[in-house]
């Protein structure tokens, strides 16, 4: 018999080498490859696996199989009409951007008169749960708790109480002892994911998976696992602001291009049904600020826009963006600078989206032109103005779509001149109402 061979592992990444290394080459991490016992190759085996007989659609029942309401209308719009029995969805954002928070919401609005939410952490005790579920005013008596890190432990209870939602705060936290690696490595968490993910389908019970990620995405967990789950959410924003965003990234029961917009309050996340009206009533009318329109699914917003320039400190102009695609600036500013003749050379840019949304269609292009223009010639825009229109490298302006929602909802709250193609063919047509002001 042949002796096992020896393998070097990554117990963060699961990268294997055929000799220690002080750095994982895949995943830059230091001192986390470990020895581990390995396998002789072996001849290969022709399997004998039974054949399974198909099943046909027409026999299928869908009853049973509606969507379960989770007393969230911003959520409920995400998600495309609600929770899907069995489905498991994964909760992602930057740490303190209140996931457990919404989750526990969550938890509290779908439990019934029967049954009770699951919240399993493995994170937080008994008591720090139980301090942050009265801080938000929720039933005490609507949801059970579990801490527990071990993965199989908490599948079993799933399966066994049935909750009517069960909550994971977070996936980094558990672990199947079976499989090697520290908890929140790739190998850990794929593990503890598929064992919960299998007990919530047998179970037909709605999970919510919490996973926590760095600004760059590149933490174990969430980015690994957005191809095991059903659904997957993130919630945006500024830590600094009270503004959050609920998004879809995927989702296999809906659409992925609506957006829910909350309000962190002391009492917790908070709808806000209608934002444009936030962000009309604190507009600002000082130079550099221009509002627009953007269409988050069947949703028109109203959004402001604020530029700022100063003389460059070095050679190289800064060009920096928040909530906007700093790629997507560079190329206004050099359409600028080139088609309108405004002096950028030797400026900083500084572009930023207030409330900390994002803003991922090219409609807002013409309104951070207008921002920028209106700071570089310090004149203010008309308070009553809201600009739309993809900007191109021609200096030309195209149209974009759902252009009578947009002119519905600026006028509905009072933004009666709208600059948008095809009245504004160029650039230079639009910069001229600075100008005419």
């Amino acid at each position: 018999m042949s002796r096992p061979e020896t393998v070097f592992t990554c117990a963060h990444c699961d990268a294997q080498y055929p000799k220690w290394t002080g750095r994982c080459t895949t995943c830059g991490a230091w001192s986390s490859v470990q020895e581990t016992p390995g396998f002789p190759p072996s001849a290969p085996v022709k399997p004998t696996v039974p054949a399974a007989a198909p099943v046909s659609f027409t026999t299928v029942s869908t009853h049973g199989t509606g969507r379960i309401p989770t007393g969230s209308g911003e959520v409920d719009r995400v998600l495309g009409g609600g929770l899907v029995p069995g489905s498991v969805l994964l909760l992602s954002g930057e740490p303190g951007n209140g996931k457990s928070t919404l989750a526990a919401q969550l938890c509290d609005r779908t439990a019934g008169l029967s049954t009770r939410a699951l919240y399993v952490s493995g994170e937080e005790s008994a008591e720090q749960v139980k301090l942050r579920l009265e801080r938000l005013g929720v039933a005490l008596d609507r949801i059970a708790f579990l801490g527990e890190t071990d993965a199989r432990t908490a599948g079993a209870t799933l399966s066994a109480e049935k909750p009517s939602l069960c909550v994971i705060d977070s996936i980094q936290t558990m672990r199947v002892n079976e499989v090697s690696g520290e908890a929140g490595s790739q190998g850990q968490v794929r593990a503890a994911a598929a064992t919960l993910i299998e007990a919530a389908k047998s179970s037909r019970v709605p999970t919510i998976i919490i996973g926590q990620v760095t600004k760059d995405g590149s933490a174990a967990g969430p980015k690994s696992l957005e191809h095991l789950v059903d659904v997957v959410l993130t919630l945006e924003g500024d830590r600094e602001s009270n503004y959050r965003v609920l998004r879809a990234e995927k989702n296999r029961f809906g659409g992925t291009d609506e957006i829910g917009v909350f309000l962190m309050t002391e009492r917790g996340l908070r709808e806000v049904a209608n934002p444009s009206e936030m962000f009309v009533r604190e507009r600002s009318r000082l130079p550099g600020s221009c509002m627009t329109c953007v269409l988050e699914g069947s949703r028109a917003m109203l959004v402001e826009v604020q530029a700022l320039t100063n003389a460059a400190a070095y050679a190289s102009p800064i060009r920096r963006a928040s909530g906007l695609d700093v790629n997507r600036l560079q190329m206004i500013c050099a359409v600028l600078a080139s088609r309108a003749k405004l002096p950028l050379g030797k400026s900083d840019v500084h572009v930023n989206v207030v409330g900390g949304l994002r803003i991922r269609e090219p409609a807002a292009d013409l309104a951070v032109a207008l921002a920028i223009a209106s700071t570089v010639t310090d004149r203010s825009l008309p308070g009553e103005l809201c600009a739309w229109g993809e900007l191109g490298l021609g200096g030309e302006l195209r149209s974009v779509r759902g252009t009578e929602r947009r002119i519905t909802e600026s006028l509905r709250f009072g933004l009666k001149r709208v600059v948008a193609p095809p009245d504004a063919k160029t650039i230079g047509d639009a910069l001229g109402i600075i100008s005419r002001k």
